[in-house]
């Protein structure tokens, strides 16, 4: 019988260490090395898919590989095939996270009710055959192929997909599952690295998609150690907060596509609905001016929008200002104000100055900053910005007013929604031409404040 020892495995990274240690030589982090019970044995060197093995590799010649472009499996979902990169790639691994009742297993559930000519097997390690059916009867379905089993051993389920060969593999979820070759808990490091190298393995082998739903830890991340990023094909977040309906699913690693792709949903009594038109959250229907708003015209992806940045500027009665920005960096909206106080002169040291992106999205685009500082400026003067004005530059240290990649994009979108004028960089105007929107190219912080405020 072979002998059970204990090992440390990092919670951060996966490192395996004989003995504790206070650092981890791997990720540098501090106390971060839990024990857990390990099995070394000659089963647990043989991997449990050997229904998938195939013939020893031989090294080919880079110009005899053949090079065609690899197949996708249509999702009949076109905000998830955005985020895949233009749809599943047969033999790929996905791993989606996100916080506890977001939506995760809906929108895995939705996608296996929606795929009518594929077979399609469900495994859930948390929830009951009974369970999923009475949500699969609240979302609605029609004729399809999709099976449901309620299993948490690795090696009952590889026996399952010998038997029924599914087209596509959704496991919900990745920290339920356990091997029998390791004596630890689900869970735990050793146990969600087993789990998903022998799904890893079958993939590859079987050229079946696998889906992986992830738990994520307090701080955002995806629990687990990191290694489990490494290994899958695709890192998609889903996040959202709990009193929008709005949910954004996010790409966060992509090996056959674009990683700055997010699809939006939204969260109704029958499922998620895709959002196509994201400007219809991002902007509020408001029928009186108010000061303190600006639209910004972004791109995510290769998804051009336009948001509604909030401001609020008011007298700090506390004497220490505060700085709070909602879906944009406080740093960088800190940078800004220093930025309208040195070269524009305003006094906002003294003011209490508060940000906000509608919608409940974050933005990270450089193409927001001049309707931030326009929003800003508008809350400070108390005089609103008119409703068929939108902005779209980056704004310097010095005060000057930078250009931004794939303006003909933003300008499109922001004609599409009836916008009149656009402001944008004075580099920018110069290769735009035959533009039904009236283009306002600027050069400093100064002259956008005296065309609009004086």
């Amino acid at each position: 019988m072979a002998k059970t020892k204990t090992a440390y495995f990092c919670r951060n990274c996966g490192a395996q260490s004989s003995k504790w240690i206070g650092k981890c030589p791997s990720c540098s982090e501090w106390n971060t090395f839990d024990e857990e019970i390990i099995q070394k044995s000659n089963t647990a060197s043989t991997a449990t898919s050997a229904g998938f093995q195939k013939g020893k590799s031989k090294p080919q010649h880079i110009a005899e590989i053949n090079s065609n472009k690899e197949d996708r499996i249509d999702l009949h979902t076109s905000e998830l095939n955005r985020v895949l990169g233009g749809g599943l790639v047969t033999g790929s691994v996905i791993l989606i996270g996100g916080e506890p009742g977001i939506g995760k297993s809906t929108l895995m559930l939705q996608l296996a009710l929606r795929l009518q000519s594929k077979k399609i097997l469900y495994i859930s390690g948390e929830e009951s055959n009974k369970q999923i059916k009475m949500r699969a009867d609240r979302l609605g379905y029609n004729k399809n192929l999709c099976y449901i089993l309620s299993e948490t051993n690795t090696q009952n389920i590889i026996q399952e997909l010998e038997e029924l060969k599914p087209d596509l593999l959704i496991i919900d979820s990745i920290q339920t599952l356990h091997s029998s070759l390791l004596e630890s808990t689900a869970g735990s490091i050793s146990q969600i690295r087993q789990s998903a190298s022998e799904l890893q393995h079958y993939a590859k082998m079987t050229n079946v998609p696998v889906f992986l739903v992830g738990h994520i830890t307090k701080d955002g991340s995806l629990a687990g150690p990191k290694v489990l990023e490494h290994m899958v094909d695709t890192v998609l977040q889903f996040e959202g907060e709990q009193n929008h309906g709005y949910r954004i699913l996010r790409t966060i690693k992509n090996r056959y596509g674009s990683t700055s792709e997010i699809g939006i949903f939204e969260m109704q009594d029958k499922g998620l609905r895709e959002v196509k038109n994201p400007s219809e959250i991002l902007l509020s229907h408001k029928e009186d001016e108010l000061s303190g708003i600006a639209i910004a015209a972004t791109i995510e992806g290769m998804r051009p929008m336009l948001i509604e940045t909030q401001a609020l500027v008011s007298p700090s009665p506390y004497g220490h200002p505060q700085r709070t920005a909602t879906g944009f960096d406080a740093k960088r909206m800190g940078m800004l104000l220093a930025v309208l106080e040195k070269k524009g002169g305003f006094k906002l040291g003294v003011k209490d100055v508060f940000l906000n992106m509608a919608g409940g999205i974050k933005v990270d685009d450089p193409a927001i900053d001049l309707a931030v500082v326009c929003a800003i400026l508008s809350s400070y003067e108390d005089i609103p910005i008119e409703k068929n004005t939108c902005f779209s530059a980056e704004v310097g240290l010095s005060g000057e007013i930078r250009p931004v990649n794939r303006i003909e994009q933003r300008i499109s979108e922001a004609e599409k929604l009836g916008f009149e004028n656009i402001y944008i960089s004075k580099h920018n105007s110069k290769v735009i031409k035959n533009a039904k929107i009236k283009i306002i190219g600027v050069k400093r912080i100064e002259e956008v404040f005296e065309d609009l405020f004086q």
